[in-house]
């Protein structure tokens, strides 16, 4: 399936989003940190659909203005919609596109079915990793951000594998890990103290569309704990733990992009 590249404007900044042709409710694939709908090329050559870069990320605008916070992600996604005039989704995140989860929960009706994969807990109880409690703290998370090179990157990210880094995973990473999404990146964070996490998990119960819940056993980041909160959360939800594989698991488990596929193309 052809894969096609976009770029339009969206309150008043740039936005870049990759589409492929699909049946009925497209997908809408919302990737995490600190990369871009780069993450979404396989799914969308399986499934079509759309996958845009979220402000202060890959190729869309980064600008100061932009509202980097769950709300923020949340309002994007609607005037996203709205400008590629599609009503209803299915809807797949992972990392930081579940803050896209606070647009479903006040949108459940345009929710046909989802997908959260190794996501940010919008519950009570999580810690942020270690990484994040850096980029939270004023001046160490600029000096974190600017002591970060490609190979400190792939050091970072090493334990979020089961196996070996893929090499061009972190090549499209760093290929957009500019200082606009480094700020976007701190601003993030610094918007979400745990306490935020779990009252824009607030409703989750009001999504009743069909889930899927699949989590990387491995993840360091985020313990696989959270996709059973998730499930436990979401009333037509099922939890499915991937053994040997980490935080973007389907890198580590390929055979999980037709996995996802089977779930989004089934009608029931």
């Amino acid at each position: 399936m052809e894969v096609t590249d976009h770029t339009g404007e969206l309150d008043g900044q740039p936005v870049f989003w990759r589409s492929a042709p699909s049946q009925g409710a497209p997908t809408l694939y919302l990737h995490g940190v600190p990369t871009s709908s780069d993450d979404w090329l396989p799914f969308l050559a399986l499934t079509g659909g759309l996958a845009p870069d979220l402000p202060g990320f890959g190729r869309s605008g980064k600008g100061g203005q932009n509202d980097y916070s769950i709300d923020g992600i949340a309002g994007f996604v609607e005037r996203f919609l709205d400008m590629v005039g599609v009503e209803r989704v299915k809807l797949v995140v992972h990392d930081w596109g579940s803050a896209a989860l606070a647009f479903a929960i006040r949108h459940p009706e345009r929710i046909e079915r989802l997908v959260i994969v190794n996501a940010v807990p919008l519950l009570e109880g999580y810690r942020w990793h270690w990484i994040a409690r850096r980029w939270r703290q004023p001046f160490i998370g600029e000096m974190a951000m600017g002591l970060t090179f490609r190979a400190t990157m792939k050091r970072v990210m090493r334990p979020a594998f089961a196996g070996p880094v893929p090499q061009d995973f972190v090549r499209a990473a760093w290929r957009h890990f500019d200082q606009g999404t480094q700020r976007s990146i701190l601003r993030l964070y610094r918007s979400a103290p745990e306490s935020r996490l779990a009252e824009a998990g607030r409703g989750l119960e009001q999504v009743t569309a069909p889930t899927l819940v699949l989590w990387g056993a491995l993840d360091p980041f985020i313990p696989p704990a959270f996709g059973d909160q998730y499930a436990a959360r979401l009333p037509g939800s099922q939890v499915e733990h991937v053994d040997d594989a980490g935080h973007w698991p389907w890198l580590d488990k390929p055979e999980l992009i037709a996995r996802i596929a089977s779930f989004l193309g089934d009608n029931r």
